[in-house]
């Protein structure tokens, strides 16, 4: 589940902020805030989905994904390639999002 879970509320997190960015940054128009806020709000609730058992270790492991789903906003809706850095970046950050979900757990 938490395959799953994790990159929707990423795309919903990403989506939300974007929507501000949009108004605050490019100058669209204020209600692109309704959408984003309705986005916003469905990322808290996946991100409470997450099938962990301590908030701050489903937040960690989410972080490594919303880094590598932000490289992809970048590159599929902004339309710029993420450069050898961000690649690199992004896939330490999921390779550490998978030590802190799989890691053994000791008693």
């Amino acid at each position: 589940m938490t395959f799953l879970l994790y990159p929707l509320a990423a795309l919903a997190e990403i989506a939300g902020c974007f929507a501000v960015w949009a108004v605050w940054r490019q100058g669209a128009h204020a209600l692109w805030l309704l959408p984003g806020l309705v986005s916003l709000a469905l990322f808290a609730w996946l991100l409470a989905l997450a099938p962990v058992e301590a908030a701050g270790r489903a937040y960690a492991a989410y972080g490594g994904v919303y880094v590598a789903a932000s490289l992809l906003w970048l590159w599929l809706v902004e339309g710029r390639l993420p450069d050898r850095w961000d690649v690199i970046g992004g896939a330490v950050c999921l390779l550490g999002a998978a030590v802190i979900l799989f890691g053994p757990r000791g008693g």
